[in-house]
């Protein structure tokens, strides 16, 4: 090996001559070796490093592009999100006045016609009983004349006499005289009452056209209640079950803990008498109680972590899954020091302080089992046992703990056990 070092690198001597004396400093082949294998690997070294260097800047320089693009494009969605749920909010408060206008006309028509069904028993009861003096009247008319024949034959066959006949034939024509105009005075109230009961009758089947145009209009009403409420309910049950969540239970659950009633959200109240129920009644009684499920599902939503902690401009970091070989039970949120950050949910403080990991921490727990956290805090602004409702600022973003720059780090967790935080926040995307 000496010997081929000897014939591709020659011993080299390197003179170094001063104004006294000349020395030589001796460069064996190994010692060429040696430097030539440093000088490549070091050259070697600095483009890879340049190289590498260069790609991490235009990886990140594309990177920060992209996160830009999104972060606009879902800005974007959550104003057009926004938009659209003041617009349903706007259309639902349009439909309930409406459909109280439309309850106050049903009213006043329903009093009308009870009035005029009043009068009209009132009449028919008059009819009646004119009818009944009437046909009494004239069986005493019958019965009058009958005995006035009675007793003029008896009194002819008696006396003979013409001039007492005659004077009881007169007072019989009296008497008829004045049944007549009894009997006329009679017809001429029997005819007033007839008009009067005819007069109702031209009423009542007014009111009735009326209540049949009141009817079509409180159905257009009721359509548009019914649509109203589908379209507000639906998107909240598909919001719910994406998330992994049953709505119905959910719905139960805080049922129990709203169950209190009183307000325009009361029910209408129905016949105990055996009566037919109204259909009106019916399908507003179905509205309000839309209504009633639509402000049970706001107050879950409100109860249940859809919301972003962090309303600031930031950038995902990391997202939920393994990491290093380690699993990471959340998503961290990465963005200026001291950036607020909020609760995703109302619920109660649990914890607020120091542990180990996460630095300074906050731990909330809502309902249906479901508990947040926000770590590496640089401030605390809450306390243990204090409710806090969603949106309410709890701490700002810091560096504190096992962190390698400020960020948040977010977790959710059912039962205790840790779950994707970006299912809840995905899922509420196109609703909110």
């Amino acid at each position: 090996m000496s010997t081929a070092l000897e014939r591709l690198l020659p011993e080299q001597r390197l003179f170094l001559r001063s104004d006294t004396e000349t020395r030589f400093i001796r460069l064996s082949p190994g010692t060429q070796l040696l430097a030539i294998a440093g000088s490549t690997a070091i050259v070697g070294w600095s483009i890879v490093a340049s190289a590498i260097l260069i790609m991490d800047t235009i990886g990140a320089g594309n990177l920060r592009d992209q996160a830009k693009r999104e972060q606009a494009i879902y800005e974007e969605r959550l104003n057009d999100v926004a938009k659209e749920r003041d617009l349903r909010i706007e259309e639902a408060q349009n439909a309930q006045n409406r459909f109280n206008l439309a309850l106050s006309e049903v009213s006043k028509m329903q009093s009308a016609l009870l009035e005029s069904e009043d009068n009209r028993k009132e009449l028919e009861t008059g009819i009646e009983v004119i009818q009944s003096t009437l046909r009494r009247t004239m069986a005493e008319r019958d019965e009058a004349l009958g005995k006035a024949q009675e007793l003029s034959v008896a009194l002819a066959d008696s006396t003979g006499s013409s001039k007492t006949e005659a004077g009881r034939v007169e007072d019989m024509q009296d008497t008829l005289a004045f049944m007549a105009a009894a009997l006329n005075l009679t017809a001429t109230e029997r005819d007033l009452v007839a008009a009067d009961a005819a007069a109702a009758f031209d009423m009542a089947d007014a009111l009735d056209f009326e209540r049949k145009l009141s009817q079509d209009r409180n159905d257009r009403i009721f359509g548009q209640l019914e649509e109203a409420l589908t379209v507000s309910v639906e998107p909240l049950d598909k919001m719910f079950t994406a998330a992994g969540l049953n709505p119905q239970n959910l719905i139960k659950q805080v049922r129990r803990g709203y169950s209190g009633q009183g307000g325009p959200l009361t029910p209408i109240a129905l016949s105990s008498k055996g009566e037919l129920i109204d259909p009106d009644s019916l399908r507003a009684n179905s509205i309000l109680q839309g209504l009633d499920e639509l402000n049970l599902y706001r107050i879950a939503v409100e109860k249940t972590p859809f919301a972003l902690p962090v309303k600031s401009t930031f950038r995902f970091t990391s997202g939920f899954g393994p990491r290093w070989g380690r699993m990471h039970n959340g998503t961290d949120f990465a963005a200026s020091h001291g950036t607020p950050i909020y609760s995703t949910a109302d619920g109660v403080i649990v914890h607020a302080g120091w542990q180990s990991g996460y630095g300074r921490l906050v731990k909330i727990k809502h309902e249906f089992g479901i508990e947040t956290r926000y770590a590496h805090m640089s401030k605390i602004r809450v306390k243990v046992g204090q409710r806090v409702s969603r949106g309410d600022r709890i701490g700002d973003m810091g560096n504190s703990g096992r962190s390698t720059g400020t960020h948040l780090h977010y977790e959710v967790r059912v039962q205790g056990k840790p779950v994707n935080p970006m299912v809840y926040i995905k899922a509420a995307k196109d609703v909110f």
